[in-house]
């Protein structure tokens, strides 16, 4: 995410972010975490206010957690004390580092032209056999909700593809109906996935 307007509503908003509302772990990531193995190493891509990260700590995870913004990682390490870094998605230099890369509701803001960067990037931070998952909103091409973020709004056939170029196997996909932050209501997809080759 490098989009001026996206990260600057962000560093004014991460206050919104860490109220009590927004502490419980996200709705898919026990599932995910159920598919690691006790000593997995996770990096997480947006922690936000960090209560994701704190449940992978808690599950006896090594977490890096990172985020973009600067005052989402000061947030997260004062709320939570997860060790929060500043990362954006284009500076991930891993290599076989991680057994799994965690990014909800993130991925959404990287404009298109630069997701193939990003996903390969992802990739290669992985160790072979690593896990992925991300979530997005679906819409029909690039665009800003009504707080003024930039969103790639894909539809799942373009999004899949992008995984699958990639290097990515998918292993499954989920549709639902929810609410983003901007109070707009459209279909998500859950992307879980796995380097295999």
């Amino acid at each position: 995410m490098s989009d001026p307007a996206t990260l600057a509503y962000y560093e004014k908003s991460a206050s919104y972010y860490t109220l009590s509302f927004a502490q419980a772990p996200s709705r898919d990531l026990d599932s995910f975490l159920d598919k690691l193995k006790p000593e997995a190493r996770i990096l997480e891509l947006g922690c936000g206010g960090g209560q994701d990260a704190a449940r992978m700590m808690a599950r006896g995870f090594s977490v890096d957690a990172t985020d973009g913004v600067s005052a989402m990682v000061r947030k997260a390490n004062e709320r939570f004390a997860v060790g929060a870094r500043q990362m954006r998605f284009d500076e991930l230099l891993a290599h076989a580092k991680y057994d799994a890369v965690w990014a909800h509701a993130c991925l959404l803001h990287v404009p298109r032209a630069d997701l193939p960067n990003v996903l390969s990037r992802i990739h290669q931070a992985l160790r072979q056999g690593g896990w992925h998952y991300a979530s997005f909103k679906l819409g029909d091409g690039e665009g800003r909700c009504l707080l003024g973020r930039l969103h790639n709004f894909p539809d799942p056939d373009w999004i899949t593809a992008q995984y699958r170029q990639a290097g990515f196997t998918i292993v499954d996909e989920r549709i639902w109906e929810g609410e983003g932050t901007d109070g707009t209501v459209r279909d998500w997809i859950a992307i879980t996935a796995r380097k295999l080759t």
